[in-house]
C-alpha cells in the first residue's frame, strides 16, 4: 500500500494502459479519479473494480484534447476528492499512413491529441500542486517509438518524441516545488486498440515472437506508474522508464 492516502487522476482510463494504471494505483492504496470521454459499461466496471479494492473512485467525464474540458476535469477531480497528488497523463491518438500520403489534418490531430493534450493536463495539475504545496507526481505515458522510428507512424513518432522533451523540460522547471515529472515508455502492449489495428490473428502470432515471449500488459505499465508515483522514486525526476520487455534489444544478436 505504497500510495495509501494519495489521490490520483488518470486520463484515458476506460481501457488499455490507462485502465491498467488506474487499477494498479488503486491496488497500491490510492483513491482514483477516472477520466474518459464518456461514461459507459467499461468505466462502470472499472469504478466497481477500484471500489472492490477498498478505494474511492469517481468518474470525470471530459475530452483531454480540449483545453476547456481539461480545466473542467481538474476542477471536478479536486472538488470531489480534495486534491490531486498524482497525474497519469495518457492522451494519445495513433494514425498510421505512408508519409507521402499522410493527410495534413490527421497529422495535426495526432500531434494535438498526443502532445498538446498532455501539455494541457500537466500544466493545470501542476498549477494545482504548486498552489497547495507539498509536491506531487506527474507521469506521462510515452512510447518506445521515441527510440524506433517505425515506418508509417511519422505523426505519432514526432508526438511521442516531443512529449518526452516536454516532460523533461517540465521536470526542470518544477523540481524546486518537489514535483517529480517522469515518463514511461511502453513497448508493444496487449490492448483493445492494438487488436483493432492489427487484428487478432496477427496479434496471436506476434506476441510469442517478442523477446520476452509475450506482449506487455496494461498492468505492467500500471506497476511502473505505481513505482514512479511512490516515495521509492522520490529521487527520480526528468527520467524515462522503458517498459518494453526488451523490444529495443531484439536485433542485438543479429
Amino acid at each position: 500500500m505504497k500510495l495509501l492516502g494519495k489521490i490520483a487522476l488518470v486520463t484515458g482510463a476506460a481501457r488499455g494502459i490507462g485502465r491498467g494504471c488506474a487499477v494498479e494505483l488503486a491496488r497500491a492504496g490510492a483513491d482514483v479519479a477516472v477520466n474518459d470521454r464518456r461514461y459507459n459499461t467499461q468505466t462502470e466496471v472499472l469504478l466497481a473494480q477500484i471500489q472492490s479494492l477498498g478505494r474511492s473512485a469517481i468518474f470525470v467525464q471530459g475530452d483531454v484534447f480540449e483545453r476547456m474540458s481539461c480545466e473542467n476535469i481538474v476542477k471536478q477531480a479536486v472538488n470531489d476528492l480534495g486534491r490531486i497528488d498524482i497525474l497519469v497523463s495518457n492522451p494519445a491518438l495513433q494514425r498510421r499512413a505512408d508519409f507521402l500520403n499522410f493527410d495534413p489534418d490527421t497529422f495535426s490531430k495526432v500531434i494535438e491529441g498526443t502532445l498538446i493534450g498532455g501539455f494541457h493536463m500537466s500544466q493545470l495539475v501542476a498549477r494545482h500542486m504548486v498552489k497547495r504545496g507539498g509536491g506531487g507526481k506527474i507521469i506521462f505515458i510515452s512510447s518506445c517509438h521515441v527510440h524506433i522510428p517505425y515506418a508509417r507512424s511519422a505523426a505519432y513518432n514526432a508526438a511521442k518524441g516531443g512529449l518526452n522533451q516536454m516532460a523533461f523540460t517540465i521536470a526542470a522547471e518544477l523540481y524546486a516545488h518537489r514535483i517529480n515529472v517522469n515518463v514511461i515508455e511502453p513497448g508493444w502492449i496487449d490492448t483493445p486498440g492494438e487488436h483493432e489495428v492489427f487484428g487478432d490473428d496477427l496479434m496471436a502470432k506476434a506476441g510469442p515472437a517478442l523477446p520476452w515471449g509475450r506482449f506487455g500488459t496494461p498492468e505492467d505499465i500500471g506497476k511502473a506508474a505505481v513505482f514512479l508515483a511512490s516515495d521509492d522514486a522520490d529521487y527520480i525526476t526528468g527520467a524515462a522508464l522503458r517498459v518494453d520487455g526488451g523490444i529495443l534489444l531484439q536485433h542485438a544478436h543479429e
